[in-house]
């Protein structure tokens, strides 16, 4: 007996990195779950047959979260293929290119915010009706960058950061209805995201910094969702779970 077994998920961004440790991790502990891309179809195809493998039921969705059409339409066929959603999982994001607020491209500042926090509120804006009418879960991907803030990189710590308070909006004004909303901040993880980082800046030095010693794996993100998906948490809501092997205490 898994601990979501019956429930039916929805993540964005599910193909790589955390994505699809999140998808995975669901789908052990016996979810279905429909898994959102915005390019890469291959890879997302590639997290669908693992969740098949698992016994579960998967499809892929493409759509930039980035626009609000995209996300209702992607939400309405999950919808469709799977008769509801128990869970959803906002964990869409871009990095941002390093440069100081002073030097920084308007441009780069949008593009961005749109992905990590606009999408995040279009991502939920779909889902909470359907996730309200099961009395479902609804989860973000955050950073720890949110609380570090460090130089240059503007936009994705202050979308972060908004996604960190858009995670408390949303679960105060729905637990009433029996629906808990929770946010996941990772550190350092071995995803697309992170091992570029730990090329450009280094992994022994970035490691260095963490107090458990290691990267974290997409599948250590996955766990912690699963934690909150489940009734084993079902008295946290509003909470953001920084899980990054002791970086932010």
């Amino acid at each position: 007996m898994g601990r979501l077994d019956g429930k039916i998920a929805l993540v964005t961004g599910g193909g790589r990195g955390i994505g699809r440790g999140i998808v995975v991790e669901l789908a052990r502990e016996g979810a279905d779950v429909a898994i959102n891309y915005r390019r890469d179809e291959g890879a997302a195809e590639e997290t669908a047959a693992a969740v098949r493998g698992l016994g579960r039921r998967a499809v892929t969705l493409q759509a930039d979260v980035s626009q609000q059409a995209a996300v209702d339409a992607m939400v309405a066929c999950a919808v469709e293929a799977f008769g509801g959603l128990d869970i959803g999982v906002a964990n869409s994001g871009v990095a941002s290119r390093v440069a100081t607020v002073a030097d920084l491209d308007p441009g780069e500042w949008h593009r961005v915010i749109g992905t990590d926090l606009h999408g995040a509120y279009y991502t939920a804006r779909a889902l909470v009706p359907h996730l309200l009418k099961r009395r479902g879960v609804l989860l973000f991907v955050s950073s720890i960058g949110a609380d570090m803030a460090g130089a240059g990189g503007a936009p994705y710590h202050v979308a972060k950061a908004g996604v960190n308070a858009l995670t408390k909006v949303i679960a105060k004004e729905v637990a009433s209805q029996g629906m808990r909303v929770n946010c996941i901040a990772p550190g350092l993880v071995r995803s697309d995201m992170g091992t570029r980082l730990m090329k450009a800046s280094g992994e022994e030095m970035l490691v260095k910094g963490i107090p458990l010693g290691r990267a974290g794996e997409p599948s250590d993100i996955g766990k912690a969702a699963v934690y909150l998906a489940s009734d084993d948490a079902a008295w946290v809501t509003g909470k953001i779970l920084r899980v990054d092997g002791g970086v932010w205490m």
